[in-house]
């Protein structure tokens, strides 16, 4: 259960990176009150899934899912670029998130 927490968590950084892209500097309320919820929600799992992970691995983790995430949405639904060098990277984040993952004895 604490990987679902953690995975969670991860996607809600997503989520509240994507707001606080859209409330444009804190300027426009609905982006802004969402960016706040999710910026919570996703630290209140983070925390809870730190109570039975280890603290490296699961940050590692974390932010990787919201770094990766947020590109990804970046580049499908922002028009961000595409360059061969960000998808190889993006690859690579990936990778390392599903070796850190299987690397835990949890």
């Amino acid at each position: 259960m604490p990987w679902i927490i953690l995975f969670v968590a991860g996607l809600l950084e997503v989520v509240w990176a994507l707001l606080l892209k859209q409330s444009e500097g804190f300027s426009r309320p609905g982006p802004t009150i969402g960016f706040l919820i999710a910026l919570f929600l996703s630290m209140f799992l983070l925390s809870q899934a730190l109570k039975s992970l280890p603290v490296g691995t699961t940050y590692a983790i974390w932010t990787g899912i919201g770094a990766a995430g947020t590109a990804i949405l970046g580049i499908l639904w922002l028009g961000e670029s595409r360059d061969l060098l960000k998808l190889i990277s993006l690859v690579l984040l990936i990778g390392g998130i599903i070796g850190l993952r299987l690397s835990s004895a949890h």
